[in-house]
């Protein structure tokens, strides 16, 4: 069986966000990129099937500029046996993402498609729903486990959910979604960094795919949260009661 895991190239996590002084988006020249910390995890969880003998090869998928490509060397460091770049120069939203998804696995035909739950610079979380309603394929969003049956051609997923587990099983082919809880990604070795130099990534372009991209959303303008007010130290409960009654109006 075959795995695809879409990956996808965000500003890193530990890096402070400024605001484009335009307010059309966040800057990202000169800004350290890595890969999103859920599509490692799911990268993570497709190398862990493949080592215990369930799959045969891992995908790894990304799209977007000539800079994808970086994030593609990190997921082959990790394990992935070849990588998969959707060349694109114009934004793409998640139905966008799906739509390419979907065409890739037209292409690739994989048992198992394993995305992250979402971005951390979106936060969409909707390009796993979206590719498995497009594909017809069941889905299971926010795994936090996931057990593959070979033989009966099932995955058994657990997904968190507000009142405990939920567990679902799916037919596959099958879209998985990723929550954090479901494993701690690997690192890269040096041996490993440097085979990933000799292998394969394969190039497609939005024509080849014959895929239309339109633009389904606009973002009108990305402004930074307001600052929040100092504190203020109280002397007495009355006078806690008194500002929450006439300043914050909640009691």
């Amino acid at each position: 069986m075959k795995i695809m895991v879409a990956i996808k190239r965000v500003v890193d996590y530990a890096v402070k966000i400024r605001v484009k002084p335009d307010k059309t988006g966040v800057e990202t020249q000169n800004v350290k990129m890595s890969m999103n910390p859920f599509c490692e995890i799911a990268l993570e969880e497709a190398l862990r099937i493949k080592e215990s003998g369930l799959a045969s090869e891992v995908v790894a998928v990304s799209m977007g500029p000539s800079q994808c490509v970086d994030t593609l060397r990190t997921g082959l460091a990790l394990g992935a046996d070849r990588g998969i770049h959707v060349e694109a120069s114009v934004t793409l939203f998640p139905l966008s993402v799906a739509k390419l998804l979907k065409a890739l696995v037209e292409v690739e035909k994989p048992g198992l498609l394993i995305l992250g739950k979402q971005a951390i610079d979106d936060d969409c979380n909707q390009t796993g729903q979206m590719v498995a309603g497009l594909l017809n394929w069941p889905q299971g969003t926010f795994a936090s486990k996931v057990v593959l049956d070979k033989e009966k051609q099932v995955a058994t997923v657990d997904r968190e959910v507000d009142g405990g587990l939920e567990t679902l099983c799916l037919d596959l082919p099958a879209v998985i979604t990723t929550d954090l809880r479901l494993n701690q990604p690997r690192y890269a070795t040096l041996p490993n960094i440097m085979k990933a130099k000799s292998k394969p990534i394969k190039k497609f372009t939005l024509q080849e795919l014959n895929v239309q991209m339109k633009s389904d959303l606009e973002v009108l303008q990305v402004t930074e949260p307001p600052k929040r007010k100092a504190g203020v130290i109280l002397s007495s409960v009355d006078e806690l009661i008194d500002k929450l009654t006439n300043e914050a109006h909640v009691i």
